[in-house]
């Protein structure tokens, strides 16, 4: 499978960007996604079967989220502190520990609900310390920042359309336990290649400064750009409107309509769109490139949409298709703004914040998911998602910051001039 994506994605990204580094770093993501694209599916489906309900599925997802977000703002400091490896590595280890865990819940018996929050809540404690690191990797191992972000996403993408449908597979055929162990496996994976990396020096935090001197800092960095804060303003309502409740619901609607494996079947083609969104990503590069990816953006309102109405399966999954490429331009135009406008000595924490603010209203969203449902009925809140998301284009379109925003060439480079 790692040999497959390489080639399918070699074809289209230069040469120039497959270094040894990068290589590692491609593989260790690709592996690790495979597994982390079949959690939720296996998750949602595995609590549902349990007895939970959606509240149980919103509940567990949020376990997870909510840590992330109290907490990814501490592990930039800690990146910045004891390198972004050292946090990367040990937070894959943890997960390759609780994710065998939950699978010997699963195939051992059915698990408790508190169970699965308090492991869920341990995974997102290890992703609050791995995920700012990441945003940092790539402009150490390639100077190609676009390119390489939209290779990574592609890769990513490729697991995403592969790994909800083999989800969803397992569950049916097989248990969910078997899920959580590829995903363990993926895990240890990716800690062995982050492990092997060779990364160019950047400075480091002195050591004399106080943690919150730190955070300081990285807030001052954060509002001092205000088309980072602008679109994270706007991702927070999309967290509590969109994000949150399109899992849960989605995962609900579809199931019960369908059945399990319907469910991985338009999650893939989501997965699938990203695919198409990265390989235009990796190819084009506008001048403004907030403004070209809320654009795409608007696309991604068709998920919710096609739910709400309740499409046939292929419809469904087509909308999803086109979903998913408008979201996967839109990443990869945010991430490579945010790390070549960013100075290196600071990302991680900027990154932290930004990630935060982001991430920050989607368990809320998860935890409102099921009262709302059952307060509206779950077509009618992913009828106002669907809403909320148009709406929320037109506002990052809106500020002249965001809009206007010129690409640069890496951190520190000159403003690419408009074609």
């Amino acid at each position: 499978m790692g040999e497959l994506v390489t080639q399918a994605v070699q074809e289209v990204a230069p040469r120039a960007v497959w270094t040894r580094d990068f290589g590692l770093f491609f593989t260790a993501r690709s592996v690790s996604t495979l597994g982390t694209a079949m959690v939720p599916v296996a998750m949602s489906l595995g609590v549902l079967q349990a007895g939970y309900g959606i509240s149980g599925v919103g509940y567990t997802l949020a376990s997870s989220t909510l840590p992330m977000a109290l907490l990814v703002l501490f592990g930039g400091v800690f990146a910045d502190r004891f390198t972004p490896r050292r946090m990367m590595v040990g937070a894959d280890a943890v997960r390759l520990v609780t994710q065998s865990v939950t699978a010997a819940l699963f195939l051992t018996g059915s698990p408790q609900l508190w169970q699965l929050m308090a492991i869920s809540a341990i995974n997102g404690t290890a992703a609050a310390m791995f995920q700012p690191g990441l945003a940092s990797l790539i402009p150490r191992i390639t100077s190609d920042v676009q390119r390489a972000v939209a290779t990574q996403r592609t890769s990513e993408s490729l697991m995403l359309l592969v790994g909800p449908s083999v989800a969803g597979a397992l569950v049916a055929f097989a248990d969910v336990g078997v899920v959580f162990l590829v995903d363990a496996a993926g895990f240890g994976v990716s800690a062995l290649c982050l492990a092997l990396l060779r990364l160019r020096d950047i400075p480091q935090v002195g050591g004399e400064a106080t943690v919150w001197a730190n955070l300081r800092e990285g807030w001052q960095e954060f509002r001092s750009r205000t088309w980072m804060w602008g679109v994270i303003l706007v991702w927070s309502a999309m967290g509590i409107a969109v994000f949150g409740p399109v899992l849960p619901l989605g995962a609900t609607l579809v199931s019960a309509a369908h059945g399990a494996t319907a469910y991985g079947f338009v999650t893939s083609a989501f997965g699938a769109g990203t695919i198409a969104g990265g390989l235009v990503a990796m190819r084009l590069k506008p001048s403004r490139p907030l403004a070209a990816g809320a654009t795409a953006m608007f696309a991604f309102a068709l998920q919710p949409l096609s739910i709400t109405l309740g499409l046939p399966l292929p419809v469904m999954a087509a909308c999803h298709a086109v979903a998913g490429a408008g979201s996967a331009f839109w990443g990869v135009m945010w991430m490579t703004s945010v790390q070549t406008q960013v100075p290196p000595e600071v990302l991680n924490r900027v990154h932290a914040y930004e990630v935060a603010g982001s991430i920050m209203a989607i368990p809320v969203g998860q935890a409102l998911a099921g009262p709302a449902a059952a307060l509206l009925g779950p077509r009618e809140v992913l009828a106002v998602s669907t809403v909320v998301a148009v709406s929320s284009c037109v506002c990052l379109l809106a500020v002249p910051s965001i809009r206007r925003l010129r690409r640069v060439a890496g951190p520190g480079g000159t403003v690419t001039p408009a074609a």
